[in-house]
């Protein structure tokens, strides 16, 4: 392999032997950083996120979440998606929520056992759990790994934002999060309680590093075998039985390979020096990513990632395992091993560095729309930095003695860009026959690569990939929340590309296809201040990630127009009666609450806006919630100044209501009660006028009336001017729509908002309607056919009863 090279300058080594000690012997873990948030709101189907960093010296990382809801473990289950609220955990990018049934039933059964967050080693998946009221995680250097961690907040899960702006159903949910991440205070201390120690290992070799006792600044030849042990001193590379020796080296680049080899292992044939290999995370007997017995043969690692790797060794009796021998194994063992790490020169790369790789350099957009928006192009001048595309066939690699070759890009997503996408464009003038493969920190190949796309087929089985809109000369896809850091594409290609004229594009972008011009891209920072994120609005008739799932067809939407609309045609009925009876007031109320409720849906709907959304909504729901009140206080046949009175009131507090929180459900109870009150009070005027009953008098009258008045004659009185004033079966069937109204709110959702609230016009208009049919005309005292206004002065009639 003449073009390889032995990279040890390129990675750094660092060798420890750990020794266990009893917990309680080390020092107490300190605090490497902390961070405090006193409560976070979450509307319906709103989300945020939170980065969490995380050294690799650290030892535990501990989570404390505080929610004001806590379902009970047996009912999650029977909860809607859009009533669930959870809290995800994902290393490297923000995490997406996968809301399939498969998900959220392993999702919620892996809580339900064990209460806590799932296989955080499944770094491809976000761990999630629901909200609880106190819920506290504590999660060591042994199950999470070092690097940059997000934590995902989510209150209802589902493709639907809300399918109006006018409201989304479901209640705001509040979280509280305090995070303390620990380490140990010294490098020498290492482990989840810092109760373990480590030495540094001296090495003396024979070569110009004799002197060297630190590993870390050798400088080794680039042709050289580094071997931590080249002399008689076993007594720095001893290991007493049932103990395991850890190491660790950082890989920096993209590298072919790296071995270790045992060496001087001078144990008996029956003995075996196991090696267990983990990427980014302390390895155990149980949890790993490659082993092997090194005595008899090398681990090899193909194309190994970028970051740290960590090693441990262990020697075992393979004869005393399995009780076939009698023969003692040695209580110290002695032993040497090689490291070997291999890479590519000059702009090569592969198995056999025979593939040509470039670096892409980034070029920021002018005026992005979001703040990370940038394209790559090679370096080196073969393409201009102007264009965001560059033609491929030019850099491609060319192989005669395999049918098909590979060219490798490399490039680097920033830091604190990892809420945005990887565009990756292929356009050309033939069929496509080619294969695109890609990989975060590593090289790409056959056998081990994150994404994969062609003509044919794809790795579509990720939430994080998108292979849309493809042709038979076309490739378009996607990686959505891409990680920080470097990451590698390979173009698996046919030798002979002469007859081919294909553009690529490598971009990082804000929303995929600009939420596919069915929403509006925003972009956002996470609760930690360190990272942007973007995300799609979509219209009323999208919804999910990219506001690619249509939740209502074009002819849908025309019909749910219509019938949001045209149900306000419903307050004919209460505004004709109240002409007809020639209660002005009350005509105007109904006329305008109808017509401010079309133009008000007009608008949410998308159809036509006469004033902004803000004015109309205000004028509809204040308007609505006047004519139910209106309605209860003209049941309530009192004189003019005092209806003009509550009227006043009304007005003010319904308006109130109206520009702080429209919306909320709580709004009927309020308006009914508001209305009940006003209908109660004005009944009590009433009475107090037919019994001369006055409140204050001028002077205080202490003699006790000869007799109590009669209370019975007084209820049966009263029972009969009720009963003269109202017919009872218009007033049940008021009080019947009116209750079909409040269900009919109480029901809308997202995907039934229109028919639902279609049917609340109709019922609160009706119920209006029969409430006014309720009154009984030219009754005893008052008539409700008397003609008032808000603002009529009766001086003249008082004037003229004063003269005479």
């Amino acid at each position: 392999m003449a073009a390889a090279r032995w990279a040890a300058a390129l990675v750094t080594l660092a060798v420890a032997g750990l020794a266990a000690g009893p917990r309680g012997c080390g020092a107490q873990p300190v605090v490497l950083a902390s961070y405090g948030q006193d409560r976070l709101w979450l509307q319906p189907y709103d989300w945020s996120y939170l980065r969490v960093e995380l050294p690799q010296s650290f030892s535990s990382i501990t989570m404390d979440f505080i929610t004001d809801r806590d379902t009970p473990r047996e009912h999650l289950k029977d909860l809607p998606r859009g009533d669930l609220a959870i809290i995800c955990l994902m290393i490297a990018n923000p995490p997406i929520p996968d809301t399939s049934d498969y998900y959220l039933d392993k999702l919620l059964s892996n809580f339900l056992d064990v209460g806590s967050f799932g296989n955080t080693n499944n770094q491809s998946m976000a761990q999630c759990i629901p909200f609880q009221k106190n819920t506290t995680i504590v999660l060591t250097n042994e199950q999470i790994s070092p690097g940059v961690w997000y934590i995902g907040y989510f209150n209802g899960l589902g493709p639907a934002r809300t399918q109006s702006k006018m409201i989304s159903r479901g209640r705001a949910r509040s979280v509280s999060t305090s995070i303390t991440v620990e380490g140990c205070p010294t490098s020498a201390l290492w482990g989840p309680y810092c109760n373990q120690t480590i030495e540094m290992i001296g090495c003396s070799r024979f070569s110009r590093y004799n002197n060297s006792r630190n590993l870390l600044d050798l400088n080794i030849d680039l042709r050289r075998t580094l071997n931590t042990s080249e002399n008689n001193r076993r007594t720095n590379f001893v290991s007493r039985q049932g103990d395991m020796k850890f190491y660790f080296l950082d890989i920096v680049s993209l590298e072919l390979q790296f071995e270790i080899t045992a060496a001087n292992f001078g144990l008996l044939q029956s003995s075996s020096l196991i090696c267990y290999m983990r990427y980014n995370a302390f390895p155990q007997r149980d949890l790993h990513d490659y082993s092997g017995d090194i005595s008899r043969a090398p681990l090899v690692i193909k194309l190994p990632n970028i970051g740290r790797w960590y090693i441990a060794m262990e020697t075992v009796n393979r004869t005393q395992m399995n009780n076939t021998s009698s023969t003692p194994m040695l209580e110290i063992t002695c032993f040497s091993f090689d490291w070997q790490v291999t890479g590519c020169l000059n702009g090569k790369a592969g198995i056999n560095c025979s593939w040509q790789s470039y670096v892409l350099q980034r070029v920021p957009k002018r005026n992005p729309s979001v703040p990370f928006e940038s394209y790559y192009v090679p370096t080196g001048g073969r393409a201009s930095l102007e264009y965001s595309h560059f033609s491929l066939e030019q850099f491609l690699s060319n192989s005669s003695s395999e049918q098909f070759a590979w060219t490798y890009f490399f490039f680097d997503v920033p830091q604190g860009s990892a809420g945005a996408l990887i565009h990756v464009q292929l356009k050309s003038d033939k069929e496509l026959d080619y294969e695109l493969y890609s990989k975060y920190g590593g090289l790409p190949s056959n056998d081990s690569w994150d994404y994969y796309a062609s003509r044919t087929s794809s790795s579509n089985g990720s939430i994080f990939f998108s292979l849309r809109n493809s042709t038979n000369s076309d490739m378009d896809l996607s990686i959505f929340y891409a990680k920080e850091g470097t990451w590698c594409f390979g173009v698996k290609h046919p030798n002979d590309t002469s007859n081919f004229q294909t553009l690529m594009s490598v971009s990082l972008q804000g929303c995929h296809r600009n939420c596919n011009q069915k929403g509006v891209c925003h972009s956002s920072v996470d609760e930690s201040g360190l990272t942007f994120y973007s995300f799609c609005i979509c219209d009323r008739d999208h919804g999910g990630f990219d506001c690619s799932d249509e939740l209502v067809s074009p002819n849908g939407h025309m019909w749910q127009s219509v019938f949001l609309i045209a149900s306000n045609a419903a307050a004919i009925l209460p505004a004709f009666w109240a002409l007809r009876q020639k209660a002005f007031a009350e005509w105007i109320l109904y006329t305008s609450s109808g017509i401010s409720s079309a133009l008000y849906h007009s608008c949410d709907v998308g159809t036509w806006c006469i004033l902004s959304f803000h004015v109309l909504q205000f004028l509809d729901f204040w308007l609505s919630f006047m004519a139910v009140i209106g309605t209860f206080i003209y049941m309530a046949t009192i004189k003019e100044d005092s209806k003009r009175a509550m009227h006043t009131a009304v007005f003010i507090l319904t308006a109130i209501l109206a520009a702080t929180g429209a919306t909320r459900s709580a709004n009927i109870s309020i308006v009914v009660a508001i209305g009940s009150l006003g209908l109660l009070v004005g009944w009590l005027l009433e009475f107090s006028t037919a019994r001369r009953f006055t409140c204050c008098s001028w002077r205080i009258d202490l003699n006790v009336p000869p007799r109590w008045p009669n209370f019975g004659a007084l209820f049966w009185n009263t029972l009969d001017k009720l009963n003269k004033r109202f017919h009872w079966l218009y007033l049940l069937f008021g009080f019947i729509t009116l209750s079909f109204a409040a269900i009919s709110w109480k029901l809308e959702s997202n995907s039934t908002y229109w028919i639902w609230h279609s049917l609340w016009h109709i019922s609160i208009y009706t119920s209006s309607f029969f409430f006014l049919c309720s009154m009984r005309l030219n009754t005893a005292n008052h008539s409700p056919v008397t003609n008032y206004e808000l603002t009529r002065q009766d001086s003249l009639q008082r004037t003229e009863s004063g003269e005479t």
